[in-house]
Parts: structure tokens; sequence; C-alpha cells
């Protein structure tokens, strides 16, 4: 049975339902309330209070969504990107990347190891099989060439 959200105290208390569950970013839950039927002016209002209350944070969205897709294994240029079409603003997602404390380098390697087992291409072929792979993932050429070279990033 899904709720009528008319009122306000409905619109706030679905948006913090779904904020319960996980970290949403303010175009995400906007976007959910109203395919839940949710009118924009009370949207726009639950939210603005939501906000002031602390419950509703982008920078913690963003942390906590950088952080979920490190773990599973993608790179800043994906994470960037998938972020990018979520609606978050692009200087905002530039300081999460920043602030978040990974070794995208390290992040590399792991996911590297985790699907190749850690045998370095042998042929061009190979070569471009695990590039392809990487890049995809989100890392850039740049690093991939240092994996591929055994050189660190600080060389």
């Amino acid at each position: 049975m899904t709720a009528v959200l008319d009122t306000l105290v409905a619109v706030r208390r679905t948006a913090m339902d779904l904020l319960a569950r996980r970290e949403h970013g303010r175009v995400e839950l906007t976007r959910k309330l109203r395919q839940r039927g949710a009118p924009d002016d009370m949207i726009d209002t639950a939210l603005d209070r939501l906000t002031e209350e602390g419950l509703l944070s982008e920078s913690r969205y963003l942390e906590s969504f950088v952080s979920y897709r490190a773990r599973s294994g993608y790179g800043p240029l994906r994470i960037r990107e998938e972020l990018s079409q979520r609606g978050l603003q692009r200087t905002d997602i530039e300081l999460a990347l920043r602030e978040c404390g990974i070794s995208w380098q390290a992040q590399l390697e792991d996911t590297w190891r985790r699907k190749f087992a850690g045998h370095l291409p042998i042929d061009a072929r190979e070569r471009a099989k695990q590039g392809r792979f990487l890049a995809y993932r989100g890392y850039s050429m740049e690093m991939i060439g240092r994996l591929f070279s055994g050189r660190a990033m600080d060389d």
C-alpha cells in the first residue's frame, strides 16, 4: 500500500524513510518523492527543513557514494560521471574526490588483482583487454600505464 503524499507531514515522513535506508542527494530525493506523487512545493519545503536539521546533507551523500563505489572497484573518472548524472555540482564532486582519502592507484591495483589474478598482460591483445576493463571501471590511461609498467604514482 502506498502512502498518499498530500500533506507536508507525509512528504517529510517519506523523505525520512528514504534517508533512513541510505544517504540521498537532494536531486535524487526530489525525484523519488515526485515519483510517489508529492507536489513540488511540499517537496522543497520538506527538504529545506531536513537540510536545516542536518538530516539531509549533500556532503555526507557524496562521501558515502564515493566510498561505496571505490570499495566496489570503481575509479575516480567513473564515480565523477555517475555523480554528475545524479545532478550534483562539479565543484562539490571534485572536493569529495580530493578529500576522500582513497589511494586511487591502490584501488586500481586491487581491482586489477581481483579481476586478472595479478597477471600482467603478455601481449598487446591481453594488454588491450585489461586496459579496456580498467578504463571502463573509471581509471585513467595514465594510471593503467603505470600499473602495467610497474611504476608507482610517485615516480
